[in-house]
């Protein structure tokens, strides 16, 4: 794939080098160097690309040259991460956004900026995701459904059709959403939860805990 977009990944966590080996691998972009905050700043380098300064970061690497990818997860319920995008719009920096290409995108689907989509989901016609939103690898987002800016959604989530998400939103592996509900703003859907109706803003929900039982694994091995 021809590189004719350079990109400044914002972050050194793991998550950082996840997201630079896939638009390296799989995008137009040519990452060129990562940033962080002065005060969070623990090496010079990082896979080999310098590490710089978020708070100088224009200085070097102009907006006018330089797209930025926020790779930071769902920290705070997110805010650390909408708080860094809304900074680096401040700066003037285009967000990119990294669609895996093998996911087959509809001409009626909306995806904003700063969004980051792993292999294996499945997007279904009519669905709208918003800004600086990331999906995981894994899950099905059915037809006619809105997922609200700075969501996250980890793996193996199904959201049915007609499925509003409001913004600020996380949501946890195997969690399911049934079809024509609304979730309210900075909600917490935690690891396989089942949600059968609307949530209102800042609800917190958790699945049901497995747990061991008396009997011991050697007892299995009889049958």
């Amino acid at each position: 794939m021809e590189k004719n977009k350079k990109l400044i990944i914002f972050g050194t966590a793991a998550i950082a080098e996840v997201v630079y080996w896939y638009f390296k691998e799989d995008s137009a972009y040519e990452p060129i160097a990562f940033c962080a905050n002065k005060d969070r700043i623990e090496q010079d380098t990082l896979l080999g690309l310098p590490v710089v300064t978020f708070e100088e970061i224009e200085n070097n690497y102009s907006p006018n040259e330089y797209e930025m990818y926020i790779a930071i997860g769902y920290t705070k319920l997110n805010k650390v991460r909408i708080d860094l995008y809304n900074e680096a719009k401040a700066k003037g920096y285009k967000m990119a956004t990294y669609i895996h290409s093998k996911i087959k995108i509809w001409g009626n689907n909306e995806i904003g900026d700063n969004t980051f989509i792993y292999e294996d989901n499945t997007i279904q016609p009519y669905v709208k995701i918003g800004s600086n939103v990331v999906l995981w690898s894994g899950n099905h987002i059915g037809h006619h459904s809105q997922i609200g800016n700075h969501c996250f959604l980890t793996s193996h989530v199904v959201v049915s059709g007609f499925v509003n998400i409001g913004e600020a939103t996380f949501i946890g592996v195997n969690a399911t959403l049934r079809d024509s509900i609304n979730i309210g703003k900075n909600n917490m859907l935690g690891a396989g939860t089942l949600i059968l109706g609307h949530t209102e803003d800042d609800q917190v929900f958790i699945g049901t805990k497995s747990v061991a039982i008396e009997k011991h694994s050697s007892d299995i091995k009889r049958f």
